[in-house]
């Protein structure tokens, strides 16, 4: 593959807009050198000390999913599908985001382990442990590779460089203020790219409604362009690929909004690492509650200007009108940037762009030397070393899976539409892990030795879907199963939960149990009620409350959901 310059995607920066791209890069740099005074220790390195507020890490919990797919994935999709890809936020996130503050982060951060893997292993063993963190790690390289290549892409339409070029330079950038600063320099960071995605993206959404002739001018349009079904989210047959409104539903309900929304949410030690890094019980809690917030709104700054692309942009406007198969709907954001934005903003959009792509790149790899120096390094290969020397590991680390992005980066460029790569990573990755996770949660029958059998065969199974749809893993695919897009990836995950469910049951059914005295603190009912809730709860103002704020969350989001069916 020759990575080179796309000239239909320069864009017309002048020395305004590169002045305020490298004031980003300046800041950014300078709060690595600032937040490396912190780092005394390894716990300083991969959880920040323990030491940050819930308002901190809410927001990083947030942006650090605010990354290359969130842009660029979900404005494709809102450009090539419409308001259906508004369930990726209000049915395939906020929920599971509140059953994570509420209901699992007691566990986590009660029992004080470092990682979702080491979790795993106090309660299933090295087997189930070892079975996860590599798959977890495997993902994370595969997942940075994504977004540094949307970064390279950035970097590429403002300067002309070749891509290879690209990737290189932006993986230096996130690589040095990773390597400096460790956990705390990635999620001030996220703060400060949170704020500064929303400042490209607001404007953005703003002058393309007002091109458009408003909302209703948007809506008129959609209709006129007779793609009329862009405008109703269910049931969704055009996202999912399937056919049948009832089963599409289902794939959205089960697949998405169950399987891949609570695996990713509630066991995807990215997001559960920002809240581990706060300073109380109570602070964990609230940090991925505080995200939902953000979270269900986002789509209207980032899956609405896809729409507009959609019928503003004359390329993506041909393509769809044609149902062009090899049109990349990826540049969508990209084009009505360049269409829409004057010198000035269009610094900021690229700023914005840069930021959000270094946000999910920075918690992919952050998390990746955290699991690999604790629970792959530490755990097998090297134990009991003096503490500086896990530190000199975790930055080892964060070189190597820099470079291996590089090259994972590669497989993202072959996909034209991003959304249906990154879900079937989480259909080989997340789900069987969210199976395992929560039924060894809640059913202290459940062994050591079914722990991890039931992730390599939901994993399997996830696999052999993908290898049986059309498209889902490109080549290697053999189209004997009518499944493709997104919809192959709901059904491989929702295959995936079921077959590590069945046979975790059955291998527990034939092999011994863990003791009940070794599952307090792992198993909700063996886990004293004082140990699995909030000792803080009671003193809190009902704007501090974890519960009150997720019953506040959860009724926005349902209002949503009707409003926007």
């Amino acid at each position: 593959m020759v990575l080179a310059a796309d000239e239909t995607l320069r864009l017309d920066a002048n020395a305004v807009d590169y002045t305020l791209v490298v004031a980003y890069f300046a800041v950014v740099m300078l709060i690595g050198f600032a937040a490396r005074r912190r780092v005394s220790d390894s716990l300083d390195f991969f959880l920040s000390g323990r030491s940050l507020p819930a308002w901190v890490t809410g927001l990083a919990f947030i942006s650090a999913n605010l990354g290359a797919v969130e842009i660029i994935g979900m404005s494709a999709n809102g450009a090539q599908f419409g308001m259906a890809t508004f369930h990726y936020f209000w049915i395939g996130a906020v929920p599971a985001m509140l059953f994570l503050g509420v209901v699992m982060m007691p566990f986590y951060y009660g029992s004080k382990v470092r990682s979702v893997p080491e979790f795993m292993r106090r309660r299933f063993g090295t087997g189930a442990h070892l079975v996860n963190a590599l798959s977890f790690a495997i993902a994370q390289v595969l997942i940075a590779g994504i977004n540094l290549y949307l970064l390279a892409n950035i970097v590429n339409a403002l300067l002309g460089w070749p891509l290879w070029v690209s990737l290189i330079l932006a993986a230096v950038i996130v690589l040095s203020y990773i390597t400096l600063g460790g956990l705390s320099a990635a999620i001030y960071n996220e703060v400060l790219q949170f704020f500064v995605i929303v400042a490209a993206l607001l404007p953005l959404t703003l002058i393309g409604l007002h091109r458009v002739g408003g909302v209703g001018g948007l809506v008129d349009a959609v209709r006129g362009s007779g793609n009329e079904g862009d405008l109703s989210s269910w049931p969704g047959t055009d996202l999912t690929g399937i056919d049948n409104p009832v089963l599409s539903v289902i794939g959205l309900v089960f697949g998405l909004g169950f399987v891949l929304s609570f695996g990713y949410w509630t066991t995807n030690f990215v997001e559960v690492q920002r809240a581990m890094a706060t300073k109380s019980m109570s602070a964990a809690r609230s940090a991925p509650i505080i995200g939902a917030f953000p979270k269900m709104f986002i789509p209207f700054i980032v899956i609405v200007p896809g729409m507009i692309a959609a019928v503003l942009v004359n390329d993506v406007t041909s393509a769809k009108a044609a149902a062009d198969p090899d049109f990349d709907y990826n540049n969508s954001i990209l084009l009505l940037i360049r269409d829409v934005l004057p010198n000035g903003l269009l610094g900021v959009a690229i700023a914005g762009l840069l930021a959000s792509f270094m946000a999910g790149m920075a918690a992919n790899i952050s998390a990746f030397n955290t699991v690999f120096s604790y629970d792959l390094w530490q755990q097998y290969v090297k134990k009991d070393r003096p503490d500086e020397y896990y530190l000199k590991v975790g930055r080892l680390a964060t070189v190597g899976a820099t470079v291996i992005a590089i090259f994972t980066a590669l497989i993202a460029a072959g996909y034209s539409n991003l959304m249906d790569y990154l879900q079937t990573l989480f259909g080989f990755f997340n789900a069987p892990l969210f199976a395992t996770f929560i039924l060894g949660m809640f059913w202290k029958r459940m062994t050591p030795t079914a722990g991890w059998t039931g992730l390599v065969s939901g994993t399997l199974g996830a696999v052999v879907v993908a290898v049986l749809s059309e498209d889902s893993l490109g080549g290697l695919s053999t189209g004997v199963l009518p499944l493709s897009g997104q919809g192959a990836s709901f059904v491989a995950a929702a295959t995936a939960f079921v077959v590590d469910i069945v046979v975790s049951v059955a291998v527990s059914m034939v092999t011994r149990p863990k003791p009940v005295s070794e599952l307090a603190g792992l198993v909700y009912s063996e886990t004293p009620k004082e140990t699995r809730t909030d000792p803080e709860a009671h003193l809190l103002p009902w704007y501090s409350s974890p519960t009150k704020l997720a019953g506040i969350a959860l009724v926005l989001v349902v209002v949503l959901n009707l409003i926007f069916r």
